[in-house]
């Protein structure tokens, strides 16, 4: 077998290849490690929990509706960190660059990181610079690791039978933004990535109330996060086709594209499973913030296995992970 993109694009066929690329017997410091397959790492040290994660970075284009390489370099490690419960600290840098990349797009570039950090209430604190041949890569790649501190560590796999499942937003924005600028629809901005750093507003969140599980859908967009959740729960979700936020160009986009919004990547959306007497307070305190305004509880966690979508006419579907994101090489 042989690498192909669809080994890199999130769904079942990236799960084949993270069996090779997992075979580490050296692979926990002594809390959640890499056999868990979660967003971050966990090292518990003199009593505090160290949430630990990276991220690489390859998006074509580098700038699009809504953000840029560098927005999303910082926006995907301080999320991967905030999904743990971590409140981000600390990042490190690696950049990559091709040659004759732009100077004035790499200040454009760190720009936007900075604004992000900033956000995060982070900081880059170290970093490495690589200049490849021309033709080697399109233009720039990042790679951005991060530590965070978590009072509670929260995991992707404790879905509980009587939790609710909520969604901080509107689905499929980022994906879509992508691939309609990539075939060059003229809708403005009117499709913009959704792309952010998540911690201000989860910050909130979890003084609001208890979250069993989340996880932020980004490649193979919501379809695999949840698949993903109740997989490693060992529960059934059943979703509300009516419940789930989706803006109404994003679907006649994807409509025109031939894509499913719930398959394709948001960079500043989480997926949570709360008990269902914390879920008022947990919905207050996402709408409370900029980023969580069209949060919506779309369904419910019970006994069983697979994710089931009860749909708009009364009848059922399985909502299926999918093979890889359709939309590749967004994040």
């Amino acid at each position: 077998m042989k690498v192909n993109m669809m080994h890199g694009a999130g769904g079942e066929v990236m799960g084949e290849l993270l069996q090779t690329l997992t075979k580490f017997t050296h692979n926990n410091a002594g809390g959640i490690g890499l056999e868990s397959l979660d967003d971050g790492a966990v090292i518990p040290i003199n009593g505090t929990n160290i949430v630990f994660t990276t991220d690489s970075h390859v998006v074509r284009p580098i700038f699009f509706p809504g953000g840029d390489i560098g927005r999303i370099a910082v926006s995907g490690t301080v999320n991967d960190l905030t999904m743990m419960g971590g409140r981000p600290v600390a990042l490190s840098c690696g950049m990559i660059l091709e040659e004759g990349f732009e100077v004035t797009d790499l200040e454009k570039i760190v720009r936007s990181m900075d604004d992000a950090l900033g956000e995060a209430g982070a900081s880059i604190v170290t970093g490495d610079t690589k200049v490849v041949e021309k033709g080697a890569l399109d233009g720039i790649a990042i790679n951005t690791a991060g530590i965070g501190v978590a009072k509670t560590i929260v995991r992707d796999n404790g879905l509980a039978p009587g939790d609710v499942i909520i969604v901080s937003g509107t689905l499929g924005d980022h994906g879509i933004a992508i691939m309609a600028h990539r075939e060059g629809f003229d809708l403005g901005e009117q499709i913009r990535s959704d792309v952010a750093p998540l911690w201000g507003m989860m910050e909130r969140v979890l003084d609001a109330g208890t979250i069993h599980a989340m996880k932020d859908p980004t490649r193979g967009g919501f379809a695999n996060a949840i698949n993903e959740m109740a997989k490693k729960s060992g529960v059934q979700v059943r979703i509300k086709e009516e419940h789930i936020p989706i803006r109404r160009n994003v679907k006649s986009a994807a409509g025109m594209l031939g894509i499913d919004p719930l398959e394709v990547a948001n960079e500043g959306k989480v997926v949570m499973g709360v008990p269902a007497g914390d879920a008022d307070a947990i919905l207050a305190a996402l709408r409370s913030h900029k980023y969580g305004r069209d949060a919506a509880i779309i369904g419910k966690v019970i006994k069983g296995s697979h994710v089931i979508m009860e749909t708009e006419i009364g009848g059922e579907r399985f909502i299926e992970p999918p093979m890889g994101d359709p939309v590749p090489r967004v994040c």
